[in-house]
């Protein structure tokens, strides 16, 4: 009897602490609301199921308690209909929890035709962003370039860098309600960028280019945080990033100095065999 009232007691009292519940998300400062939806989707389902699976955990303590001197209990260890109402049910619910996924998931990966297009690359442990020039296009890079006079690996030989702006360990300023796509690469070892009120986020992985995109939706300061445990200096891998209107954006893209890479292209020359 008091197991069945405690099992009662630890379904009614998730409900209520979730209700009550002082810890909430941070505002959202993107469009990634559909975020914000499958996870509430995903916690209303899962929710649910744990309330009635523990109730029903108490309703069989109690239902089946032993008594003094009770008949013979049936054992019944197979049960078709049962069977059949549980699978249906976990598919639905599996379903119900993959659908808005899949959906979110698609748009997380379609990258509008008109967004704008910045990179981010981490390194122990800070972050550096590159923005194209008045051509719009970012310039080649690769990791052999890298050098101190060329930090981030850009391609000499590639006139599309030459106007490239740099910003190594400052802030990353965005205009507010133009799509942007974030290109991702890291220098040395597995890094996560992530914004909270953007929602979105993404590893940047040694020797490959990872990418997402968001549109800023409010101007602010917003922190950035490493997500991925990076070496004994990963929690001051911190940086901001400055949603601005387009006016104020301008004026700072214009203040800002275009990369000019020093170094001289020296590609090993390989021996034909």
């Amino acid at each position: 009897m008091y197991v069945a009232l405690a099992l009662f007691v630890i379904a009614i009292g998730s409900v209520v602490f979730h209700l009550l519940s002082p810890w909430w998300w941070t505002p959202i400062a993107s469009n990634w609301s559909y975020i914000d939806h499958t996870i509430t989707i995903t916690f209303w389902i899962t929710g649910l199921v744990f309330v009635a699976v523990v109730l029903f955990m108490a309703w069989c303590v109690w239902r089946y308690r032993h008594r003094p001197q009770q008949a013979d209990v049936l054992y019944e260890p197979e049960n078709r209909r049962l069977e059949w109402w549980l699978t249906v049910g976990t598919a639905i619910g599996v379903a119900a929890m993959l659908a808005p996924g899949l959906y979110v998931w698609h748009q997380f990966v379609t990258v509008p035709p008109d967004a704008d297009e910045v990179e981010i690359v981490a390194q122990q442990w800070q972050w550096s962003y590159r923005l194209p020039g008045p051509d719009r296009k970012l310039g080649a890079t690769a990791i052999r370039y890298v050098s101190d006079d060329n930090p981030l690996g850009l391609d000499p030989d590639d006139p599309r860098g030459a106007d490239d702006i740099m910003v190594q360990g400052g802030e990353l300023h965005l205009p507010v309600g133009r799509p942007v796509k974030a290109v991702l690469r890291s220098l040395d070892v597995l890094h996560d960028f992530y914004v909270p009120e953007f929602r979105a986020k993404m590893d940047l992985i040694p020797g490959m280019v990872t990418y997402f995109w968001l549109t800023p939706t409010r101007t602010g300061t917003f922190e950035v945080l490493c997500a991925e445990m990076c070496g004994v200096g990963h929690a001051f891998m911190r940086g901001f990033v400055v949603v601005a209107e387009e006016s104020d954006y301008r004026a700072w893209l214009e203040q800002q100095q275009p990369a000019r890479p020093a170094a001289q292209r020296t590609v090993p020359v390989m021996a034909e065999r």
